[in-house]
């Protein structure tokens, strides 16, 4: 059951190229550098995995096209951005071999 104070996530489902759809949730969105910008999880409730996607749709496009944002710069300036828009999360980064 959901609180009246409590926010119902809205779900999207992300089809990359050649694999099974996903579904995640979208936390929050931003716009930087005149490209829009989505924070997702995998898990509507506790902690979970979370990718920042970024919008290539063209205006007109009827479906968006997003694509994992992986370049660390653009992780870097972005990170913040959605840490301040959702004050009760800290993003931290998986470290890659």
């Amino acid at each position: 059951m959901i609180e009246e104070n409590e926010k119902k996530l809205e779900k999207i489902i992300f089809k990359p190229e050649g694999a099974d759809p996903v579904e995640f949730f979208v936390l929050e969105q931003t716009r930087l550098g005149g490209h829009n910008y989505i924070l997702v999880t995998d898990f509507e409730e506790g902690d979970g995995e979370a990718l920042i996607l970024k919008d290539l749709s063209e205006e007109g496009e009827e479906e968006s096209r997003y694509v994992i944002v992986s370049e660390d710069d653009e992780l870097d300036a972005l990170a913040p951005v959605f840490e301040d828009l959702l004050d009760d999360i800290a993003l931290e980064r998986d470290e890659e071999d």
